[in-house]
């Protein structure tokens, strides 16, 4: 039989990662979509030449790449400092 508080502490546990994971989640597609969004409905901004051989288009997507390895990173951060340590504490019990 499962302890009813470790199910508890499971449960919780749980939530707090959907609530780091979902808005990261949510900032990366953001991200994502406002890219293909601006390729799609904004080709003249997007072409624009800020030096010779870059253009606004390649330095937005260098910056979603960049985007998606700062948020991986958060959540790395976050799991590293206070989820895993957790788990680890109920895996104890």
């Amino acid at each position: 039989m499962i302890d009813p508080a470790a199910e508890k502490a499971l449960a919780d546990l749980a939530a707090r990662r959907w609530r780091v994971a979902l808005p990261l989640t949510v900032a990366m597609l953001a991200i994502y979509f406002g890219f293909i969004l601006l390729i799609a409905f904004d080709k003249s901004l997007m072409g624009q030449l800020l030096g010779e051989g870059l253009s606004v288009g390649m330095l937005f997507g260098a910056l979603v790449i960049v985007s998606a390895w700062v948020l991986t990173g958060i959540y790395i951060w976050w799991a590293n400092t206070h989820y895993d340590p957790r788990v680890r504490a109920l895996k104890g019990r």
